[in-house]
């Protein structure tokens, strides 16, 4: 379907009458409503003329209640309106962060102090991921796949930082190292919190 020149003109017309999209398609067929909304913005046609229910409504002349016999008595001030709600601005709050508040900035480059969590692993586990460390790839962000272990290792602003790489376990992101730090029992973690 092509926009000719008479389908211009029908589209221009029945847009100026407040016709919908939706209205205007189903009479030019063959296009959609979402066409016809494209074409009416390319061709600066955004601005409708009012409805009728409106146009009537701004038409109607309102009527003027009958002049009162004055009297000569001083007007006290006028008073604000109060025909409506009374709209007043209040800055929102930020919105609470679930994350814990971190206690200092580290400049980026710098090594992360070591995480509490670190200090709530096994020293076995430890020692398990520091020895599988030594013999990881150490493979950048784009060599990474549904078979290698996904462990981030380093500060990921440095140049030094790489993920492990070995084979996954079975199921799990991480080689068989990195899930028994990463996935502990939820009894062990629960007996640590007492």
């Amino acid at each position: 379907m092509s926009w000719t020149d008479d389908r211009v003109e029908t589209l221009k017309k029945m847009w100026g009458e407040g016709q919908s999209a939706s209205q205007i398609a189903k009479e030019l067929g063959g296009v959609t409503r979402n066409a016809v909304i494209g074409k009416v913005h390319r061709l600066g046609l955004s601005n409708r003329a009012t409805t009728s229910t409106a146009a009537k409504a701004e038409t109607k002349p309102k009527a003027k209640p009958a002049p009162k016999a004055e009297t000569k008595q001083p007007k006290p001030k006028a008073e604000p309106k109060k025909d409506g709600p009374i709209m007043q601005t209040v800055a929102a709050a930020p919105p609470r962060s679930t994350l814990p508040a971190r206690k200092q900035i580290i400049p980026a480059g710098q090594p992360l102090p070591p995480q509490p969590s670190a200090n709530e692993i096994s020293p076995e586990a430890l020692a398990k991921v520091n020895e599988v460390e030594k013999k990881a790839k150490k493979i950048g962000l784009m060599e990474l796949t549904e078979r290698t272990c996904k462990w981030p290792v380093g500060d990921p602003a440095t140049e030094d930082f790489w993920f492990c790489g070995l084979p996954v376990k079975q199921g799990k992101p991480y080689c068989e190292a990195h899930v028994g730090v990463a996935f502990q029992p939820m009894s062990s973690r629960r007996d640590r919190r007492r």
